[in-house]
C-alpha cells in the first residue's frame, strides 16, 4: 500500500510563499491568480484532480487575450508580459506532469505563450527537430528549443534539461547567463516527458545520440564545444548520459539527480510521504517510466541503479555533482557513491535541500554552476 501523501491544502502552506516571489513552479505567474485558482481548487482537488488543470486553464486565458491584443496594436513589451503569464498559469495548469488528456493540452498551450513570448524579445526561441530512429511505436524526432547569441558565429552548446514536473520551457531561464556569455542554449525534454519521442526506460540515454548527431551538423555550432546539464531527476540522466556518451562532450554537470540509492524500496516508500505531494513523487517519477503509479514505480525502480548496470565504473565526462545535503527527494549519499566509482569527479554540496535550494529559495549553485560550465565551453 502506497504511503500517505499531502493534501493539496497542506501543499499550499508551503508553496504560499514561493507563488508570492515568484519562485518555482510560479515563475512568471500573477500571484492574485494563483490564489484565486487555489482557493477553488483545495476543497475539491481530493476527489478530482483535474480541478487545477480546470481552474489555473480559466485564469491563464483573458491574459492570453490580452497579449493578442498587444500584439495586435504593436505593443510587443505588453504583449510579450501576458505571453510570460499565460504560459506561467497554463503551466500550473498541466503541473506537474502530463498524467491525463487536459493536462497535456494545457502543455500545448503553455507552449504556445512562450514561443510567442520569445519571438517578441531580443532572442527568440528556434524549436528544432533533430531526427531519431526510435523502435516501434516511438517518435522520430527529438524536439529541442534552440537560442543563439546574437551576433555570433560557429559557437559553443549548452544541451540543458530537467526533472519529472519541469520540461524544457522551464529550464530555459536557468541557461540565460550562458546565453548571455556567448554560448548556443538548447533546452530538450528528459524520457517520458514533455515532447521527448520515448518512455524512460533502461536505456533510455539513447535518447542523447540523436542531440549530439544533430548538433555535429550544424554550420553555426561547434561540436568540439559542448556541455550539458540535467536538473532534479534529470539529474538522473545527466550522470549516466556523461558516461554513456563521453566522447560528445566537455563537460556535464548533474544537479540534484540520483543513481542508486533513490530507487531502492525503502527510499521510494520514504519519499513517497517525506516528499509532501499530493499526487505523489513516485507516480510522477513512474509517469515518466510508462509506470504512473505507485505499485508500478515501486516495482520497476530498482532497474535504474547505474552502480547495478554497472555504469559508474566506466570513465566519464568531466562532471560536476551538485546537490543540497537535505534533499528530502534524492538521498545526497547517492552522489558519494557517484564520486567512488570510475575516475575523478568534481562536486559541490549545499546545506540546503533539493538541488541544492535554500530553505529561503537562494539559489547558491546557479553561479558556481555557470563559472564552470563557462570554462569548460571555452568562454
Amino acid at each position: 500500500m502506497a504511503p500517505k501523501t499531502a493534501t493539496m491544502a497542506e501543499l499550499w502552506t508551503h508553496w504560499q510563499k514561493r507563488a508570492q516571489r515568484g519562485a518555482h513552479p510560479f515563475q512568471f505567474a500573477p500571484y492574485e491568480d494563483v490564489e484565486s485558482a487555489m482557493a477553488k481548487i483545495i476543497p475539491v482537488f481530493e476527489g478530482d484532480h483535474e480541478a487545477s488543470t480546470r481552474e489555473f486553464s480559466v485564469v491563464a486565458a483573458p491574459h492570453r487575450e490580452r497579449a493578442r491584443a498587444f500584439e495586435a496594436k504593436g505593443d510587443k513589451a505588453a504583449a510579450r508580459d501576458s505571453y510570460l503569464k499565460a504560459f506561467a498559469l497554463y503551466r500550473m495548469a498541466r503541473f506537474p506532469t502530463q498524467f491525463t488528456e487536459g493536462k497535456r493540452e494545457a502543455y500545448r498551450n503553455s507552449q504556445d505563450c512562450l514561443i510567442r513570448a520569445h519571438a517578441l524579445g531580443p532572442v527568440p526561441i528556434r524549436r528544432v527537430e533533430m531526427p531519431f530512429k526510435g523502435r516501434a511505436g516511438e517518435g522520430d524526432k527529438v524536439i529541442g528549443y534552440l537560442r543563439m547569441p546574437p551576433g555570433k558565429k560557429k559557437v559553443p552548446v549548452l544541451v540543458a534539461w530537467a526533472g519529472v514536473d519541469s520540461f524544457k520551457e522551464d529550464f530555459l531561464g536557468a541557461t540565460d547567463p550562458l546565453l548571455e556569455r556567448g554560448a548556443a542554449t538548447l533546452t530538450i525534454d528528459m524520457p517520458g516527458t514533455g515532447d521527448s519521442p520515448i518512455v524512460g526506460s533502461e536505456d533510455g540515454e539513447r535518447q542523447w545520440t540523436a542531440v549530439f548527431d544533430w548538433i555535429a551538423k550544424q554550420p553555426e555550432l561547434d561540436a568540439s564545444r559542448v556541455c550539458a546539464w540535467g536538473g532534479s531527476f534529470g539529474g538522473y540522466w545527466a550522470t549516466k548520459v556523461a558516461h554513456t556518451h563521453r566522447e560528445y562532450l566537455a563537460g556535464m554537470v548533474s544537479q540534484g539527480g540520483g543513481a542508486h540509492l533513490v530507487f531502492q524500496h525503502d527510499w521510494v516508500a520514504m519519499s513517497q510521504e517525506r516528499a509532501g505531494l499530493p499526487w505523489g513523487i513516485s507516480e510522477m517519477r513512474g509517469n515518466s517510466f510508462g509506470r504512473p503509479s505507485y505499485d508500478g514505480w515501486y516495482e520497476f525502480a530498482p532497474r535504474l541503479s547505474l552502480l547495478d548496470q554497472g555504469v559508474l565504473d566506466k570513465p566519464c565526462a568531466p562532471l560536476l555533482c551538485i546537490n543540497g545535503v537535505k534533499d528530502v527527494l534524492t538521498p545526497i549519499e547517492d552522489y558519494y557513491i557517484v564520486l567512488r566509482h570510475g575516475n575523478a569527479k568534481t562536486a559541490r554540496f549545499y546545506p540546503g535541500g533539493h538541488m541544492g535550494s535554500s530553505p529561503e529559495g537562494v539559489d547558491e549553485p546557479k553561479p558556481v554552476i555557470v563559472a564552470w560550465l563557462s570554462e569548460k565551453l571555452g568562454l
